[in-house]
């Protein structure tokens, strides 16, 4: 090799880590080049906002993510989904160390291939996602072309039809620090810094207090309501004492959640409905339904939403491209 070229070489690979890193574009296949065809039924809803939602889903395509990811490429293709909602435990068992952690691939860009899912995803944080660096899945936004998590809790507003006086604000928020808190844990440094619960509560407050938006939803991973295995569990309670008054006080309309591993709808008294989509891969036995619980699917799933000026109509398909449930939300 001439001296000239070795230099080059040598300097290429010295620089090599310091080069600003290419945003990431995962291998695009056609939405119905899936197991063909489209979900069969589904409503399409002229001029709504309409977009995906599921979590507790990162498992390098098995336990039914790979049938999962297939139908959401379909349903987004057949409703023109705007964006995608992950409800947190994006990848398991322990997250991600980094942005170059291969779980990005493995679980991510070669699992949700179609066309009609390279839009915005707006992921929130969940309890697995903790377990290694959840700052890893916020840095991740610089360097990919769909994934969209500025900070780990943040708010986005959308309109519909493009009427901007047809608001829609969601707020993505991070529940596990919440939930450490009302367990008692002791805050850290990094994770669970102190103050940092109480901080986030605050600007929850100062968001929902926007009265100019025609709907108001929140997205959590762990549920205030569940009719899942869940249902008595202290963690469960604790969500419900903490966020239940907030949803009352500024009226939001829906509370989008995973940590259950199976769909349910849930509506107890008042003005929020409760949607649990959790089903992304592994799915659970749900039989239980306590007084609120109006139906609920242990089903590997997502769930599709269609938001017009005044209603929600939410369409639950499984793994087998089926749609199980339909619930329209009235405003």
């Amino acid at each position: 090799m001439a001296p000239k070229i070795t230099r080059l070489l040598f300097f290429t690979l010295l620089l090599l880590p310091f080069l600003p890193q290419a945003q990431v574009h995962a291998p695009v296949v056609d939405d119905l080049g899936y197991r063909g065809g489209s979900i069969k039924g589904i409503k399409i809803t002229p001029n709504a906002l309409q977009f995906i939602a599921f979590g507790d889903w990162g498992r390098n395509g098995e336990n039914y993510q790979n049938e999962v990811a297939a139908g959401m490429g379909k349903a987004a293709h057949d409703l023109h989904a705007s964006f995608v909602i992950a409800t947190g435990d994006n990848f398991y068992p322990y997250g991600v160390n980094s942005t170059q952690d291969y779980h990005w691939i493995s679980s991510f860009e070669s699992i949700y291939r179609a066309q009609s899912l390279h839009v915005k995803w707006y992921p929130v944080l969940g309890n697995h996602d903790y377990i290694s660096n959840p700052d890893a899945q916020v840095q991740y936004t610089s360097i990919s072309s769909r994934w969209t998590m500025p900070a780990r809790y943040y708010f986005k507003k959308f309109f519909i039809n493009g009427d901007t006086s047809q608001g829609v604000l969601i707020a993505f928020i991070d529940t596990d620090p919440l939930e450490k808190k009302m367990r008692g844990q002791k805050p850290d440094s990094i994770k669970y810094p102190a103050g940092g619960a109480d901080a986030q509560i605050a600007w929850l407050e100062s968001i929902l207090s926007d009265n100019s938006v025609k709907w108001k939803l929140v997205v959590g991973h762990h549920p205030v309501y569940t009719g899942g295995w869940r249902n008595t569990f202290q963690d469960t309670k604790n969500m419900q004492s903490l966020l239940e008054p907030l949803f009352k006080k500024y009226n939001v309309n829906l509370y989008i959640c995973g940590h259950e591993h199976h769909q349910e709808y849930y509506k107890p008294e008042g003005n929020t409905h409760y949607i649990i989509t959790g089903a992304g891969s592994e799915g659970r036995p749900a039989q239980i339904k306590p007084e609120g619980s109006r139906w609920i699917s242990s089903e590997q799933g997502f769930a599709a939403f269609s938001i017009t000026r005044d209603n929600i109509l939410v369409q639950f398909i499984n793994y087998k491209d089926q749609i199980i449930k339909t619930q329209v939300i009235g405003k």
